[in-house]
């Protein structure tokens, strides 16, 4: 009689194993169905749009993959027009940055110092941590850069007055 008992505990337990797998299976795959197999995208297929109201007005981006918006993974380009200019701000998250066309003036610190800005011509690449503070701006062409960040991506201005969402 015991070994009845355990067995119709083993059978139970078992079975609710299986249930409990086979959900964190189908979650599994309704994650990765969501998620597109692959992103094969030409220079003349990637969508330009105007930038977020977030940065200064002339600014477009064009987002490759993810939604910046939500958490998650990220890729998007931006780009600048000439003589654009970035005021000191800080993001919520890491930002890996590649210089693809152009030269992206850029420095780190809460102000605005020209002696603390480097020249970061097409192929430069840099990571910033979160919460860093940084400025830039662009020479005499426009400037494209890809950022690779975890969302939602965020940017937060040291001096509130040069939030563009202000104006």
């Amino acid at each position: 009689m015991k070994i009845i008992k355990g067995l119709t505990a083993l059978i139970i337990v078992f079975a609710i194993s299986m249930i409990v797998a086979s959900n964190i299976i189908a979650e599994e795959k309704k994650e990765m169905q969501s998620q597109p197999e692959y992103v094969l995208l030409t220079q003349s297929e990637i969508k330009w749009v105007e930038g977020p109201a977030s940065l200064p007005p002339g600014s477009k981006v064009a987002v490759l993959e993810g939604d910046p918006k939500q958490a998650g993974l990220v890729t998007m380009r931006l780009k600048f027009p000439p003589h654009y200019k970035l005021a000191p701000h800080t993001h919520p998250a890491d930002e890996r940055v590649t210089v693809i066309s152009g030269t992206l003036f850029f420095g780190m610190g809460d102000n605005v110092d020209a002696k603390k800005a480097k020249a970061l011509k097409a192929g430069s690449f840099f990571i910033m941590p979160p919460n860093t503070g940084m400025f830039g701006w662009t020479g005499n062409k426009e400037t494209i850069i890809q950022l690779n960040v975890m969302g939602p991506w965020g940017i937060n201005y040291i001096n509130p007055a040069d939030d563009p969402r202000k104006k």
